[in-house]
């Protein structure tokens, strides 16, 4: 019978509480330099958890060689810390070792460098394309408050950036639309770099090739929705994905009640949303997604047809990658060769 050990990480140091086999538990505070004398201390039958911060990847990549096994912990599904009255460097780590005994900690996957790259630099990007609509939204309220509408798509151009510095506004409001088109024009060369950087990291993660031949995926669509699945044999079926997804229905059963709401919105909100973008470009496609949509649209409404397509498309990318296909024709269901 191995130990466990509960470990608080924080930057510059981690908390470390080994539960022995004899009951008895064994508390010492580390600095961060000192994880390579942690590590020579450590057995190949200890299983040692550790939550989710910054600099979980050092860590486990330290720790893991040396222990049978790294449970990483998501803190917020771990209620017993987060919500703790107590909460406290030691108080944690014991909690961690103690629900790691009984195998009752909410664990998350640990990826790969290549896929943990690739989800880092579309989790940027997706940041500073949000920071850019909300700069265009303050020029269209600026334009707006002097009687000037701008059409939706009007700053996503050059042109149209030149043309808003043209507008003759008083001297200070010059000024701050000046500062505000400088900055959408920095962040469209930075977001174009890192477009740059997913598709190169994206093209080599293993699926790659798969995903693009179906209509409706694309460079930038492939590279997320592969970050977020890493290894897809990691699920056992279309549904273990999807709950992965945060698109299954959340259920509640109590004596002879059941009932199933909205859906439970788990996991990355960026692959959910890629998704449901990619679903909804297919079906223009694909004759069998786009009435499916129709269906169900026609039934229940425009938001739950949605939910709907993108499950199913879901479970085409499931099997696309658990079968490694290609397709030469997606919209007919046509094979590449080979």
């Amino acid at each position: 019978m191995g130990r466990y050990i509960g470990t608080d990480l924080h930057r510059n140091c981690f908390t470390s509480c080994i539960l022995a086999e004899n009951g008895r538990s064994y508390l010492r505070t580390w600095s961060l330099e000192e994880i390579g004398v942690f590590c020579s201390r450590l057995r190949e039958s200890d299983e040692l958890a550790v939550e989710v911060t910054g600099n979980t990847r050092l860590f486990y990549d330290a720790v893991s060689p040396h222990v049978s096994r790294v449970a990483v912990v998501n803190p917020h599904q771990f209620k017993v810390i987060s919500d703790s009255v107590n909460k406290t460097d030691d108080n944690d780590a014991r909690r961690l070792a103690l629900f790691l005994s009984k195998g009752l900690l909410p664990e998350v996957r640990m990826t790969d460098k290549e896929h943990a790259q690739v989800k880092s630099l579309c989790q940027s990007r997706d940041k500073l394309v949000k920071l850019r609509t909300s700069l265009k939204n303050k020029i269209n309220n600026i334009c707006s408050a002097h009687g000037i509408n701008l059409k939706k798509e009007y700053l996503s151009s050059e042109k149209g950036l030149d043309m808003v510095l043209e507008i003759p506004f008083d001297s200070m409001v010059k000024i701050e639309v000046r500062v505000l088109v400088e900055q959408i024009r920095s962040l469209n060369r930075n977001i174009k770099e890192l477009e740059e950087a997913i598709k190169d990291g994206g093209d080599k993660l293993p699926g790659s090739r798969n995903l693009k031949s179906i209509k409706g995926i694309g460079d930038l669509g492939s590279a997320i929705l592969l970050s977020v699945i890493v290894d897809v044999n990691d699920f056992s079926d279309e549904g273990k994905l999807a709950s992965y997804f945060g698109i299954v229905p959340r259920v509640s059963n109590s004596n002879e009640t059941n009932h199933s709401g909205r859906i439970t919105k788990r996991g990355c909100k960026l692959g959910r949303t890629t998704l449901v973008q990619c679903a909804l470009i297919a079906k223009r496609y694909s004759p069998y997604l786009n009435s499916y949509y129709e269906r169900i649209k026609a039934r229940r409404g425009a938001g739950k047809a949605i939910i709907a397509l993108a499950r199913k498309f879901l479970k085409v990318i499931y099997l696309t990658l658990k079968e490694n296909l290609v397709w030469e024709d997606f919209p007919n269901g046509v094979l590449a060769e080979g």
